[in-house]
């Protein structure tokens, strides 16, 4: 039997108990793995044990791949109306409503980003997501197209069948949201592995899932490793389309093992080395806390992070001293603190390789301004960095770090900015400070990325496409652009008249 995960929470912002089996989820059941291991989540800011949870394998993959499959062609698919699907789906808004702030506490637990962001950013975004895509089930529809008055021809945006979903550690419950949303408006059914360093929100929605009342076998969900369960899905000869989030260089693997077994379908959303423009007529004051936001929000471990900051000549002395300013304010510590912005890295190898980078930075000469070491002696903190005196060779510029660490760069004018800006292979995201509306809107059409915001940094939506440019990744999510991901379109050409 899979062991139960009970915890007491009992800080200022949220005091409560949480108990729930941590099997894989099979076929509406929990159950242990076929090797009956298990793995361990961690603590990230201590280090120690928070629980384990059932490890799952190969094996387990073909078993949740049957039992999808099942279910596909017995209970959901075509066999399931979009009015349907869409109340079961409502039915499961309304739940993670009843249960936000325990799932904001788990998020906060083993990923260890501050309770009060989980709460209002990642579970709020992720009800969100859910409630827009159940709105959606029922209006997936296809097209007649206009021949001749002896045919009738139209098409189907069908469902793909049985898909595969891998999702990170930095945002496990929205990413959830962003994949199985879609993919269950569609008609499909799931096979999704969480990050094995925070697996207990996709455990938690198990549970919610059942008591939504959507089929067995809808949603399956195993717990495990890259190399084994993850491997696993890409290369499933079962599984007809794989969605992943995550780093680029396992989006190319992923997309190697699509294209060796049966050549299924593929998303991936995956690393960015975003610029973050300020203009000399930039709001200096709105500028500098958008900047901080969107580099040291979520310990900057996020794929839109602004990591690269381009300040122009005339407002860059003013920029920097309030930005420094801004950083040391900046609390580390406890996620459950209501006063913390930046809680520790998510595991020690993270934190390592940020600090690798780190390293690296000052041994090509460039300049700490700030942070550049650990906080405090205990678990996975890491104060916030901000380099100067660095070029484009250097790798702290050229690679995505997803720590909180920055590089603050002078430039002189559009056309030198614009310049460094798409110097990088990445293009998922970057941002444009000015009050010149005609700047904002010709800049933020002249840079390749996938998203541009203006004024603003880390702004997402549920309905508004988000995606990368060159190797940031491959389709879209969110908004009626996700749905594509998920139908396959058939043609069907019905003959009224015409006589051989």
């Amino acid at each position: 039997m899979p062991s139960t995960f009970s915890h007491e929470f009992n800080a200022p912002a949220f005091k409560g108990k949480v108990s729930f089996n941590t099997g894989l989820f099979i076929n509406g059941q929990f159950l242990d793995g076929s090797d009956n291991t298990t793995i361990d989540v961690i603590n990230p800011t201590n280090g120690k044990v928070i629980t384990s949870v059932s490890e799952g394998t190969a094996k387990d993959v073909d078993i949740a791949v049957d039992a999808a499959q099942r279910a596909f062609d017995t209970t959901w698919g075509l066999h399931a109306s979009g009015a349907q699907r869409s109340i079961l789906m409502s039915k499961l808004v309304a739940l993670m409503e009843k249960h936000a702030d325990e799932l904001a506490a788990l998020e906060a637990l083993d990923n260890g980003k501050t309770f009060n962001w989980a709460r209002n950013m990642d579970v709020a975004g992720s009800i969100d997501c859910i409630r827009y895509y159940a709105g959606w089930a029922d209006k997936v529809t296809g097209q007649v197209q206009e021949t001749t008055e002896d045919k009738l021809t139209y098409s189907r945006h069908e469902p793909i069948g049985v898909v595969g979903q891998i999702i990170p550690w930095n945002f496990p419950l929205l990413m959830m949201t962003w994949k199985i949303g879609p993919a269950l408006a569609c008609g499909n059914t799931v096979v999704l592995k969480p990050s094995e360093f925070t697996p207990l929100t996709a455990i938690r929605m198990c549970h919610l899932i059942n008591e939504a009342g959507f089929p067995p076998g809808v949603v399956n969900v195993i717990t495990g490793y890259g190399n084994t369960a993850g491997n696993a899905i890409s290369s499933h000869m079962k599984i007809e389309k794989v969605a992943f989030t995550g780093s680029t260089l396992v989006g190319r693997k992923i997309m190697e093992a699509a294209a060796k077994s049966n050549l299924k379908n593929v998303t991936l959303e995956l690393g960015g080395k975003s610029p973050n423009i300020i203009f000399d007529d930039a709001d200096i004051e709105q500028a500098v806390n958008w900047a901080a936001f969107g580099i040291f929000f979520n310990h900057g471990q996020t794929c839109t992070a602004g990591s690269r900051i381009y300040v122009q000549e005339g407002v860059y002395d003013e920029f920097f001293k309030r930005f420094m300013e801004k950083a040391r304010s900046l609390k580390i510590g406890d996620p459950f603190a209501p006063d913390t912005f930046q809680g520790p890295q998510v595991s020690e190898i993270q934190f390592n390789r940020i600090m690798a980078y780190i390293e690296s930075g000052k041994a090509d000469g460039a300049k700490v301004e700030i942070g550049g070491e650990r906080h405090g002696s205990e678990g996975y903190f890491i104060k916030p960095t901000i380099f100067t005196n660095v070029n484009p060779s250097m790798k702290i510029v050229q690679e995505e770090i997803f720590g909180p660490v920055c590089v603050v760069i002078k430039f002189r004018d559009e056309e030198d900015v614009i310049k460094q800006a798409n110097n990088t292979v990445y293009g998922l995201a970057a941002a444009i400070f000015t009050q010149n509306l005609n700047r904002a809107i010709s800049t933020a059409h002249r840079l390749k990325a996938g998203t541009a915001w203006i004024n603003c940094f880390n702004s997402f939506n549920s309905n508004v496409p988000f995606g990368g440019f060159k190797q940031s990744g491959i389709g879209r999510e969110c908004g009626d652009y996700a749905l594509t991901n998920y139908t396959a379109v058939k043609a069907v050409h019905v003959n009224l008249s015409h006589r051989m």
